[in-house]
């Protein structure tokens, strides 16, 4: 009986050890980085597909001449816009509101605010409305950070 306790530990054992061993199909796992550079597997995500972008935005614009440009866009359903803006420091300080749709770049970041004078264009982020220079680019230097809306 002490013979068959052994026989049966020692294959218990065997077991044990065999199965807790390292799979050898682990290490042939190949993986083809063409695949993940063709086409198919391009990242789409951008600021249109992957934003929660409708929302109101406000913010103080650099001015030549006056204080400031307070600026609240608010982005809705349908593409449409409403923008009202006050020139800060005058003597008529009256609100002005426009509105319409706007409409996204080919790359999904940037909207154009159709109904509206250039410069009208602004770089979507997450939370942020960047305003764009008149050729669509973002503003740089000293004064950058104080081009940006941010979402309420």
């Amino acid at each position: 009986m002490n013979n068959n306790l052994k026989i049966a530990l020692t294959c218990s054992l065997l077991l044990i050890m065999f199965s807790c061993q390292k799979s050898k199909h682990a290490d042939d796992l190949v993986i083809d980085d063409e695949v993940f550079e063709s086409e198919e597997f391009v990242d789409h995500h951008n600021a249109m597909n992957s934003l929660d972008y409708m929302g109101i935005y406000k913010g103080t614009l650099p001015c030549a001449d006056c204080e400031g440009i307070e600026t609240i866009i608010e982005l809705g359903s349908g593409n449409s816009y409403v923008k009202k803006v006050i020139y800060l420091g005058k003597d008529d300080q009256k609100v002005t509101e426009s509105s319409g749709t706007f409409t996204w770049n080919d790359e999904g970041n940037t909207i154009t605010l159709n109904e509206d004078d250039e410069p009208n264009k602004y770089f979507v982020g997450e939370n942020v409305l960047f305003h764009l220079d008149m050729d669509g680019n973002r503003i740089e230097g000293d004064l950058a950070e104080n081009y940006k809306l941010k979402k309420e």
